[in-house]
């Protein structure tokens, strides 16, 4: 018996879990909470996605007479060729059958319908990938086969990650999904409600929390809900989670409590808290005394909103490490998608998800939900208790592989953690999300490198500085190309988030920022991208204020969801109408060709000129400060000790001998030919510029060599500072 029974309901992602229910965990821990934890999605995904599971998908698609399309025909007559492969494939992804890498990259293996039509197009792609990556893209598109098929012929609702998403996307009444409630159930609820009451017989739970991520679980959640209602009404059941959180904030449909109990906003580990003991006490949130934290609930008569309790919210040291036990973490299932790198990162094996701080420390851009105290209220941790808590993660996942899921992490904090992962001399990957800063300097960029930083994604959105400045993001289409290129040699893949379609955004500015992105990618500096049209968000300083960004809302009556509006805006454009051209362009420049097209070919109607110079960013990109950091920038030797060896040479006729120190790095040797004075200091000066010692000042640094040495300026060339840099000195 639990206290608690946290379920994340189908269907958030195939790769990892989501980690809402793993940081409430960690939590409940710290206060001796018992509690279980489920991932709903995972386990419907293994029922269905097995010899038994589509045995009985083929038969009710043959019962219901559903299998008319050519596609779902062909499927249907090769089901036993899916019988037979369908629980190795499953078991590959998985990463445990990796010698069927090779069959599953013959061509007489896998069956293969419409999702296999794209290869032709993607060959290319392919040479660039391993035997491993290779066969988990044609399993990925095996399984969306099946997919499609389960959607054509059995559940058109149904997918891997945004499950009956429609019905909860903009929903600013409850009749559609109410009704959609009121039916009978899918195959799919039947599968997942099945696996539901096993795990209500064995928990036995006080309580029953849904973890709520995005729309597309919203549906799954209230079936849940109903059916643990029906099935075990002393339960009380709360939801929360990410879409509650922007979505619920305004909710009076009192139909929503035949299904649910308590919706809690924000930060959720004091609300449930004291709702845990109100259950444990035979209490009911109808009672008017009753103190409650930032919760909803029905008391017979109408919905109530209660924040009555003056107990403060827990600090992020005190919330524990997240904790990921319960989870089936050897069930999940590594997927590729080769058309866009950052994505494949995303969906291609499993990361541990942590925070570095609550909200934002930006807290300006005007299309994003600021108002609101998840983003408003920014609290960092120290680097200290994050890395424990990594290590802490490690050893209980037996998982290296962390992302980050900060808004934007701050860039001092990432530099602390950096530091404190090689203080530790741990081994580990990571990657996380910014701002592109101008503090990324490319020293900057080689430290989160050495710590295992392999990637970063940031919102460049409109490569328009007009646009950037009314968006309030705090950088210039300059900077980010100069940042961008400090990620890229440092060896991390640079992901940028593109928005069209901004409120006053012309057709001339979405084609030179178009451009823009062209050059970004023509020059190397980025590697993966995603273009996604603006939208409005009643949260936002936009929805707050849309009359400023000349646009006109249109308002609906809300008793449900109140988050996305619908907009006109008065410029007229319908910006709809590029969004296959961007994508597509996008697409090619991923891969490294179609920079020489005219941007019209990406369109199919007449567009602008682009009105920026074909050298822009490489203009930028040539601007280089070549001056001394401040004397209070932190000197950071990260490398290896040389070989010193004595090199004769001559000079004006005279034969000297120097100190020859020859740096080993990873991919090169670098000499350096010095007197014996400025070899010694020089060797010193490093040994306490290790990151386990105290750090040592650009200053100090300066002052040491002109103390013992001479002249600065001559030794610390910008020559010299890069050969030092590429052994390991960095300057923070």
């Amino acid at each position: 018996m639990k206290d608690l029974l946290l379920i994340t309901p189908p269907f958030t992602q195939l790769n990892t879990p989501y980690p809402g229910t793993a940081y409430l965990k960690g939590f409940l821990n710290t206060k001796g909470i018992s509690s279980y934890q489920m991932d709903l999605g995972i386990d419907v995904i293994q029922a269905v996605f097995s010899r038994k599971g589509l045995n009985e998908i083929f038969k009710i698609a043959k019962q219901n007479k559903e299998i008319e399309t050519e596609n779902s025909q062909r499927i249907y007559a090769l089901k036993e060729t899916y019988f037979q492969s369908i629980d190795s494939v499953i078991l590959f992804l998985q990463g445990h059958n990796p010698s069927l890498a090779r069959k599953i990259c013959t061509d007489n293996f896998l069956p293969k319908a419409s999702r296999f039509e794209q290869l032709d197009d993607l060959d290319y792609a392919f040479g660039n990938m391993g035997m491993q990556d290779r066969a988990k893209h044609l399993a990925t598109l095996y399984l969306e086969d099946l997919s499609d098929f389960i959607i054509d012929c059995v559940d058109p609702k149904f997918g891997f990650s945004r499950y009956a998403e429609s019905l909860g996307q903009s929903a600013n009444n409850f009749d559609e999904l109410y009704e959609k409630l009121k039916k009978d159930l899918t195959y799919i609820d039947q599968v997942s409600l099945n696996i539901l009451d096993n795990k209500m017989i064995e928990i036995q739970p006080k309580m029953v929390g849904l973890s709520v991520p995005f729309p597309g679980n919203l549906y799954s959640a209230f079936r849940c809900g109903q059916f643990v209602k029906d099935n075990y009404p002393s339960v009380k059941i709360v939801m929360g989670g990410g879409f509650p959180n922007t979505e619920l904030r305004t909710i009076t449909d009192p139909r929503v409590f035949d299904f649910i109990d308590f919706i809690c906003l924000d930060d959720g580990e004091k609300p449930i808290e004291i709702l845990l003991e109100l259950v444990q006490n035979g209490k009911y949130p109808f009672e008017k005394e009753l103190k409650l934290k930032r919760t909803f609930y029905f008391d017979g008569e109408e919905v109530k909103y209660n924040n009555l309790s003056e107990d403060n919210d827990y600090k992020q040291r005190e919330l524990g490490t997240p904790d990921y036990s319960d989870l089936p973490l050897d069930k999940y299932i590594s997927v590729i998608e080769i058309a866009n790198p950052m994505h494949s990162l995303w969906s291609d094996g499993r990361w541990n998800k942590l925070t570095m701080a609550h909200g934002c420390y930006w807290g300006k851009c005007t299309f994003c939900d600021i108002s609101l105290d998840y983003i408003k209220l920014y609290e960092p941790l120290t680097a200290t208790i994050l890395v424990d808590r990594m290590e802490q993660m490690i050893q209980e996942t037996g998982e290296s592989g962390f992302h980050f899921v900060d808004e934007a992490a701050p860039p001092a904090l990432m530099r602390a953690v950096a530091l404190e992962i090689i203080k530790r001399k741990l081994s580990l990957t990571w990657w996380t999300n910014i701002r592109f800063e101008k503090s990324f300097t490319l020293d900057l960029c080689h430290l989160l490198s050495a710590s295992g930083c392999i990637a970063v994604s940031g919102g460049l959105e409109v490569a328009s500085d007009r646009l950037l400045k009314l968006i309030d993001k705090g950088v210039t289409v300059e900077q980010v190309a100069q940042v961008t290129r400090n990620f890229t040699e440092a060896g991390l893949m640079v992901h940028a988030y593109l928005m069209y379609g901004y409120p006053t955004q012309t057709i001339q500015e979405t084609i030179d920022s178009l451009e823009m992105v062209r050059q970004l990618f023509e020059e190397g500096v980025l590697r993966s991208g995603f273009w996604h049209q603006f939208a409005l968000t009643a949260h936002s300083p936009i929805g707050l204020e849309p009359e400023k960004y000349q646009i006109i809302p249109e308002q609906n009556p809300i008793s449900f969801a109140n988050n996305d509006i619908a907009f006109k805006d008065k410029t007229g454009i319908d910006h709809s109408k590029f969004s296959f051209g961007l994508k597509k362009s996008l697409f090619n420049f991923m891969h490294g060709i179609g920079f020489d097209f005219p941007l019209q070919d990406w369109f199919d109607f007449k567009i602008p000129r682009p009105t920026i110079g074909l050298d822009y960013i490489g203009t930028c990109l040539d601007k280089v400060d070549n001056s001394l950091p401040k004397d209070g920038a932190k000197m950071i030797w990260l490398g290896n000790p040389p070989i010193v060896s004595e090199k004769v040479v001559r000079k004006k006729k005279k034969t000297l001998t120097r100190q020859l120190l020859t740096f080993h790095t990873s991919s090169a040797i670098v000499d350096f030919t010095l007197d014996e004075k400025t070899a010694n200091w020089l060797l010193e000066t490093l040994d306490k510029m290790k990151p386990s010692a105290s750090p040592v000042s650009f200053g100090g640094f300066r002052k040491g060599y002109e103390e013992n040495c001479g002249d600065f300026n001559q030794f610390f060339t910008a020559t010299m500072r890069e050969e030092l840099r590429a052994c390991g000195l960095l300057i923070l």
